[in-house]
C-alpha cells in the first residue's frame, strides 16, 4: 500500500547547450494603446485636443464671431493678451486679492474648528453658523459689501472670505469627528489637551478632510472673485480678470472675452495640479493615507 501511495521517482536527464549566436533579443515595442492607457497626461491632452475641435467645428457652424468665436481666433486673443501683459497684470491683480481673503478665510476656519472640537459651546456655535450661512450665496453679499466697505479691495476680500470660511469649517470639522477615538486617547494619555490636542493629534489624523476642504474653498474663492468683479470693477484702482472680461463685453470683444475665461480656466487647473497634487503627494499619500491614483 505505502509504494503505491509514493510518488514515482524521476528520472535524470541533462540538456544540451545552445551555441551563442551573438544575437541579441530586441525588446517588444509598446502599444499606442498601451502609451495612451498608462499615461494619464497624454490622455488629457488628447481629451483637450478633442474638445478645441469641437469648439472650432461649432463656431464655424454658426458662422457669427460676435456670439461665438473660433477657438483659433480665442488662441490668438490669449497670445496677444499675453504678450501685450494686459492679461497677466489682470491675473496677477486678482490673485494678490485672493490670496488675502483666501488665507483669511483658512485662519478663520482653523480658529471656528479649534473651538467647535475643543469646547460644547464652540461645537454649537459653528454648527448654528454653518447652517446659517452655508447656503447663503456669496453674491447675495455683494450691496452689504458695497455698503460696509464701498468699492475696493475690502469688499472683495469681504465676499471671498464668506465663500471660504463655510466649506473649510465644515470639511475640516467633519475630518476632525472622524478621527478614532484611540488617537484621542493616545493623545491625552501623553498629556496632550485643548490647541496641542488639536495641532499634534486632530489635524494629522484629518489631514485629508483638510486638504479637501481647502480645496474646495479655493475654487469657491476663485469664481466668486470673478464674480465679484464683474460688479465692483477695479480694486484700487487695479482691475483684476473679471473686470477684464466686463470691459471686452462692454466693447464687444467676444474673442477676448473668452480668452479671459479660458483663463480663468487654466489658472484654476494650474493651481489643482500645480499646488493642490503636490500637497497631497508629499503629505497624504506620502503617509498612506489616501490612495494615489
Amino acid at each position: 500500500m505505502s509504494a503505491i501511495l509514493e510518488p514515482p521517482v524521476r528520472g535524470e536527464y541533462e540538456r544540451p547547450l545552445v551555441p551563442y549566436t551573438g544575437a541579441v533579443a530586441s525588446t517588444p515595442q509598446r502599444r499606442p494603446f498601451a502609451i495612451v492607457r498608462q499615461s494619464p497626461w497624454l490622455r488629457r491632452a488628447m481629451l483637450l485636443a478633442a474638445l478645441a475641435l469641437l469648439w472650432e467645428s461649432a463656431a464655424r457652424w454658426q458662422g457669427n464671431d460676435l456670439l461665438l468665436p473660433t477657438f483659433l481666433q480665442t488662441a490668438q486673443a490669449l497670445v496677444a493678451g499675453m504678450m501685450s501683459g494686459e492679461l497677466p497684470r489682470s491675473v496677477g491683480n486678482s490673485l494678490i486679492v485672493l490670496l488675502q481673503g483666501y488665507a483669511l478665510g483658512i485662519v478663520l476656519a482653523f480658529l471656528l474648528t479649534s473651538l467647535a472640537v475643543s469646547t460644547r459651546i464652540g461645537c454649537e456655535l459653528l454648527e448654528t453658523l454653518t447652517a446659517m450661512f452655508n447656503p447663503l450665496p456669496a453674491i447675495a453679499l455683494l450691496p452689504l459689501a458695497l455698503l460696509w466697505f464701498g468699492l475696493g479691495r475690502g469688499s472683495l476680500i469681504f465676499v471671498i472670505v464668506h465663500s471660504v470660511l463655510w466649506p473649510l469649517a465644515l470639511n475640516t470639522y467633519a475630518g476632525f469627528r472622524a478621527v478614532p477615538e484611540t488617537l484621542r486617547m493616545a493623545g491625552r494619555n501623553y498629556g496632550l489637551s485643548g490647541v496641542r490636542l488639536v495641532l499634534q493629534v486632530l489635524i494629522p489624523a484629518a489631514l485629508p478632510a483638510i486638504i479637501s476642504g481647502i480645496k474646495v474653498g479655493w475654487a469657491f474663492a476663485w469664481r466668486t472673485l470673478i464674480a465679484a468683479e464683474l460688479v465692483f470693477g477695479a480694486a484700487s484702482g487695479k482691475g483684476g480678470l473679471g473686470w477684464y472680461i466686463f470691459q471686452n463685453r462692454n466693447e464687444l470683444y467676444t474673442d477676448k472675452v473668452f480668452a479671459g475665461l479660458a483663463l480663468v480656466i487654466l489658472t484654476g487647473l494650474l493651481v489643482e495640479n500645480g499646488v493642490f497634487r503636490t500637497l497631497e503627494r508629499v503629505t497624504v499619500q506620502r503617509w498612506g493615507m489616501q490612495r494615489q491614483r
